[in-house]
């Protein structure tokens, strides 16, 4: 009797091993990949069977341009360290010296936003990038995320606003541009800006800009509603010429209900799982809007065709 429970313990565990999936992930970007590290650890700590390793390599508002050309100055000068930093004072960490300090199982790349729909601005950065990191990395599998399109109030991509183009052709133009870079250098894309546009398709109240005289009514700490999209939110922050505090809106980076949806797709992506499985749920987010976010993710990642196998 012994022997057969001792045998069935080690079948229990076995198995449990086989199915267990631990990831290690490093992000090479700004921060729309930031954006993600408040919420999928938290997601990954609701499954016994998953574990993270999750590390930034990230600058604010970094383009491929500008991460190579940090690259190229570490490569330079011995002393010079643009990665890793804790603080401004910190001396940091070389990107190579991430790239090999672990076994990374996977590690994303992108372009920053206010670029991404500019395909003269990927190329030789990113093919650089991906080859450097290729070096240092060589059993980790790049990634690219799929950054997405503003706010529809966003004065580059309102109406008359200085691109020359609204919020679908910004998704559209960067998406074949992930696409290209995705197909050149064989890679999976992660299609999180994809998954915006899904969202904003099956939002039954989108959003719509708020007038100036309606924004003029509020009051510190109080600010409009964000609700209708996943992208933007309001807040209160000082003018650096005039120092005096105003409401300003920020058109271009997730909001919580964002933040939670691409945290989802995340883990769906990297851990190979149904984000319907998630039972995480972030505080200021109802059940309700939680569902479909989670819906969302799901439907992005099982309908989604990678750009590299297509023909």
């Amino acid at each position: 009797m012994k022997r057969i429970y001792f045998i069935f313990t080690l079948f229990i565990l076995t198995s449990l091993s086989l199915f267990a999936k631990d990831v290690k992930l490093l992000t090479i970007g700004n921060s729309f990949a930031a954006s993600v590290f408040r919420d999928l650890p938290e997601v990954v700590k609701d499954f016994p069977d998953c574990s993270l390793t999750l590390k930034s390599a990230n600058h604010g508002g970094c383009s491929f341009e500008r991460h190579w050309r940090y690259i190229t100055e570490e490569e330079a000068d011995q002393n010079v360290c643009h990665y890793g930093k804790s603080s401004k004072k910190a001396k940091g960490s070389k990107l190579k010296e991430i790239l090999a300090s672990k076994k990374w199982d996977f590690i994303t790349i992108q372009q920053a936003s206010p670029k991404s729909w500019d395909i003269n601005t990927f190329y030789p950065y990113a093919e650089n990038i991906y080859n450097y990191v290729r070096k240092y990395s060589p059993s980790a599998e790049v990634i690219i995320q799929q950054t997405w399109s503003y706010r529809c109030d966003d004065p580059r991509i309102s109406k008359g606003g200085k691109w020359g183009f609204d919020q679908t052709e910004m998704f559209n133009r960067l998406e074949k541009n992930y696409a290209q870079l995705a197909k050149k250098l064989n890679l999976r894309v992660l299609p999180t800006g994809k998954a915006v546009q899904n969202y904003r398709a099956v939002e039954k109240n989108p959003f719509k800009p708020y007038s100036k005289e309606y924004l003029a009514t509020f009051t510190k700490p109080n600010v409009p509603s964000d609700k209708g999209d996943i992208v933007g939110q309001y807040g209160w922050r000082k003018d650096k010429k005039t120092k005096e505090v105003k409401l300003t809106a920020d058109n271009i980076h997730f909001n919580k209900r964002g933040r939670y949806m691409q945290a989802c797709l995340w883990f769906g992506f990297f851990f190979e799982k149904d984000p319907l499985e998630i039972k995480y749920v972030p505080k200021g987010i109802s059940a309700e809007e939680a569902k479909l976010l989670r819906e969302v993710a799901s439907k992005t990642l099982k309908e989604f065709k990678q750009p590299r196998d297509s023909k």
